[in-house]
């Protein structure tokens, strides 16, 4: 089994016991967690399960009913992290009337000393979009990529992007994941990115937050929460599922005839003749969505370290 290693580094995000309801309906519950600054880090879950709710907490635009969360050191929404954060929600709120080079301006104005005009026009440029154009008249794609220049042209130190690349074609969501990949290099911006496409995640996301039903089920870097798990594949005629995975999480487990297929989460080696391999991210992602009662797990860099101080 991988040893899940603690990385250290800085905190962009960490969660304690976060609760946050919408009116009377609780939307999250008890979620603890951390994000190491640095990473590219997708957040997963099905509809319904607080994705947008938490990142909007995390900008600041929604205040928690228990427990505390930080961001980039200090209160999600202060005044120290506010102008450190960029976030793009999935309507991408834009001025219709504007034209492109006011909704610039507008983001040259509202971020002074940290705004990079050159690396907004780059954005906007490579899309062949002239700056008199206004934003009411551009298609969604069109308006995204604008959307994503001001977030860009802000220069975050985190960007949280809300299912942001939806209305774009394959080629430009390509271009863009690879600006997002440029941006986390180049300035060691720390991103969240969430998002339902998960074949698109593999190759892009080194960290994850998997939500379901308002709570953390995942949390942690990808290569160790892959390495967690494995696919096993065998010959198995008895109903239900063998024996030998009694002392070991099963994830998922589907049989085909006689021909067994599950996702474990080993706790030590696995009696038998199968054929063992790691699952991908997507493979992984489907197996614990799939299965909303497995035991959550968290890597030591994801765990809150104000909760490991506290214990």
């Amino acid at each position: 089994m991988t040893d899940l290693t603690y990385l250290p580094g800085g905190t962009a995000i960490e969660a304690v016991g976060l609760g946050v309801r919408h009116g009377r309906a609780r939307v999250l519950s008890d979620c603890s967690f951390r994000v190491p600054t640095g990473r590219v880090c997708a957040l997963v879950g099905p509809n319904g399960a607080g994705k947008s709710t938490l990142l909007s907490a995390v900008a600041g635009l929604r205040r928690p009913h228990s427990g505390s969360l930080e961001v980039l050191g200090g209160p999600a929404g202060g005044s120290d992290a506010r102008p450190r954060v960029a976030y793009l929600a999935q309507e991408k709120p834009l001025y219709p009337q504007f034209t492109i080079a006011d909704t610039l301006r507008m983001g040259r104005e509202l971020n002074p000393g940290r705004w990079d005009q050159a690396a907004a026009e780059r954005l906007v440029r490579e899309g062949n979009l002239s700056p008199h154009a206004r934003v009411g008249a551009l298609s969604g794609g069109q308006r995204t990529r604008v959307a994503l220049a001001l977030a860009f042209g802000k220069r975050p130190e985190l960007l949280l992007l809300d299912e942001p690349m939806g209305d774009l074609d394959p080629l430009v969501r390509h271009e863009m994941t690879a600006a997002l990949m440029t941006e986390a290099a180049e300035n060691a911006t720390t991103i969240v990115l969430a998002s339902h496409v998960l074949s698109e995640l593999d190759g892009v996301c080194d960290y994850l937050l998997l939500l379901g039903d308002g709570r953390i089920r995942l949390a942690g870097e990808v290569e160790d929460l892959i390495g967690a798990h494995r696919v096993v594949v065998g010959r198995h005629e008895e109903p239900g599922t063998p024996r030998a995975f009694a002392l070991h999480t099963v994830v998922s487990s589907r049989t085909t005839g006689r021909q067994l297929t599950a996702v474990l989460r080993p706790e030590g080696p696995i009696a038998g003749d199968w054929e063992m391999s790691e699952p991908t991210l997507e493979d992984l992602l489907l197996a614990h969505l799939r299965a909303p009662g497995v035991p959550p797990l968290l890597t030591p860099s994801a765990e809150p370290r104000s909760g490991r101080a506290a214990a």
